[in-house]
């Protein structure tokens, strides 16, 4: 081998080792900037693309539009915000019915109205008032117009119904002008309030009761007891017992009479009443 041929090898080595080095280095400064322009890029913040919509109109972007609605909405707030609150207007009085108040002497109102007599009484006690309760409406002056209460109206049904087992004596009798009616209703009255039920003998029922008979030559009421049949009819439990119950019950319903304020007389031997007044 010569000595050029064994210079020549050497020189090619070198050169090949020198253009390895230079492309190494090339690409390296290439990744380099590649990886500072990408980390770069992720710190600054990215910002929304704006969304083009179009108007209803046709004439403007969508963007102008819910901007100026939202300045306004804005501006109406504010203005909500500082605006003085109205004054509170009075409530209208509501349309006075028929309810419980409490009165003086005069008649004229003191407090109310109440649900129920129990609310109006607890308020006379509460405020130490001198007062009644009344039920009805209330006049201008601020009077009351008394009216029936519902337990008056139920209280008035329930004697009607007891006032309808009358005997047919009284039909002929009964009117609004007849002081022997006016007299009768108030021994029914008295006699159910006293939690003595009447006869009925309107229709004629087996159980028992009061009964009362108009006596026109006293202008009275006869008032008498009158067992359940199978005491009274039948005789059942005997006729002593029959005649000892009979006695006690007219006995008991008279002295009721008399401590509720009726004139009371004796009348027959079965122990009878007359009523012929109330005191």
């Amino acid at each position: 081998m010569t000595m050029g041929t064994m210079l020549v090898w050497p020189a090619a080595a070198l050169l090949g080792f020198f253009l390895c080095t230079a492309v190494v280095v090339v690409l390296g400064a290439s990744s380099t900037a590649r990886y500072e322009f990408a980390r770069n890029g992720a710190r600054e913040p990215r910002r929304p693309a704006p969304r083009a919509e179009a108007h209803p109109a046709g004439s403007r972007p969508a963007g102008a539009t819910s901007g100026a609605a939202e300045g306004q909405a804005r501006r109406q707030a504010v203005a909500l915000a500082v605006r003085p609150a109205p004054a509170t207007a009075p409530a209208p009085e509501p349309v006075a019915g028929p309810a419980w108040w409490l009165v003086d002497e005069a008649a004229r109102v003191l407090a109310g109205p109440f649900a129920d007599q129990v609310d109006a009484d607890w308020a006379a006690l509460a405020g130490d008032l001198v007062a009644v309760a009344v039920f009805g409406t209330r006049r201008p002056d601020a009077t009351i117009a008394p009216r029936p209460s519902p337990a008056d109206r139920a209280w008035l049904s329930e004697l009607g119904d007891q006032l309808d087992r009358l005997p047919e004596d009284w039909d002929a009798l009964l009117s609004d002008t007849d002081p022997l009616t006016t007299l009768v209703v108030e021994v029914a009255a008295a006699l159910v309030e006293a939690g003595l039920p009447l006869y009925d003998a309107a229709q004629g029922r087996p159980a028992g009761g009061v009964c009362l008979v108009p006596e026109t030559g006293c202008s009275g009421v006869l008032v008498s007891w009158r067992t359940h049949d199978r005491m009274g009819v039948h005789g059942l439990r005997g006729a002593a017992a029959g005649t000892a119950v009979q006695q006690l019950m007219n006995a008991a319903v008279a002295d009721s009479l008399v401590r509720l304020g009726f004139v009371v007389q004796t009348f027959g031997a079965t122990g009878c009443s007359l009523v012929t007044a109330l005191r």
